[in-house]
């Protein structure tokens, strides 16, 4: 017996197509196997894909899986977005909260109406920091990226930091290298089996631009992805990365500021963040951003 599954390629981070990060999503995926699930992610080919799941249980509305091309990962920013608009569209909902079950657990996820387009708020997990990157690691790492030492930022350890799928933070000095970056994928894959990461994140900040704070790219070939354009599970680290290493200044309970990624591979979208605190120490991270469709069809199995 066939199925026909509704499938899309959304753009997320952006409003316009082409730009962004793009993710596959299917929204009826019932009765997908894991493999059937891998098999269409690496047709797709994006960075990530989404398979929407019906619940069976009632604290959540939703059960995502996520898939790089080859691998399940627990949760993916990028494609939380795409998933949750393509839902909201396909439900025609109000703004409203919803609740998914992830590989990091369950979360809320706000769905926010705005003149009949969709924002969507994801709420990532818990904010975990690990370890710091020294010796042989950094010097491998370094090695990886084609940079040295005085290519960093002052003051900013490479750290392992996670808020459900980690990275490594890698704080440039300048725009123009890390626009420069040609890394060693080999090297880096290598490099995350000994560390325990799949993630690199590197990012320069812009404390002179009113508008956007962070510049941005994110490697993970360990993972089947070379280069992810807009990745929410890498802004959202670095917000709690930023405010535990007091690189930057606040006021009040939360910090937020605009990152920008994907320039340097003509795929520019822009992630809000917003970390919140509690006594000064960072205990909650969420990403919102826009999308657009780019084409919806069915898959038929």
């Amino acid at each position: 017996m066939t199925k026909a599954y509704r499938l899309y390629q959304i753009d997320s981070f952006t409003k316009n197509k082409f730009t962004g990060n793009p993710a596959g999503v299917i929204t009826n995926a019932d009765g997908l196997t894991e493999n059937e699930m891998r098999k269409i992610a690496r047709e797709l080919n994006n960075s990530e894909t989404a398979f929407i799941f019906s619940p069976d249980h009632s604290t959540y509305d939703a059960h995502v899986r996520f898939f790089t091309p080859t691998t399940e990962v627990p949760i993916c920013g990028h494609a939380t977005i795409a998933a949750h608009y393509a839902r909201a569209i396909e439900l025609q909902l109000d703004t409203t909260r919803v609740h998914h079950k992830t590989g990091i657990g369950i979360l809320p996820v706000d769905i926010i109406r705005e003149e009949n387009d969709y924002r969507i708020i994801m709420e990532q997990g818990k904010i975990e920091f690990g370890s710091i990157i020294e010796g042989e690691n950094k010097a491998l790492l370094l090695s990886a990226l084609k940079i040295s030492e005085e290519d960093l930022m002052g003051d900013c350890p490479f750290q392992i930091v996670s808020t459900g799928n980690s990275k490594v933070m890698i704080a440039l000095k300048s725009r123009s290298l890390l626009n420069q970056l040609k890394p060693n994928n080999q090297a880096l894959t290598d490099l995350s089996k000994r560390i325990g990461c799949n993630g690199y994140y590197t990012f320069t900040k812009n404390d002179d631009d009113k508008e956007i704070l962070v510049h941005g790219r994110m490697f993970a070939p360990a993972v089947g992805i070379n280069e992810d354009p807009v990745t929410g599970n890498a802004n959202g680290p670095l917000g709690a990365y930023l405010v535990h290493h007091n690189l930057v200044n606040y006021v009040g309970d939360s910090f937020e500021f605009k990152a920008k990624q994907g320039e340097a591979i003509e795929r520019p979208g822009t992630i809000d963040v917003s970390v919140q605190m509690e006594n000064g120490v960072p205990v909650g991270v969420s990403i919102s951003g826009s999308a657009v469709i780019v084409y919806q069809t069915e898959l038929i199995l």
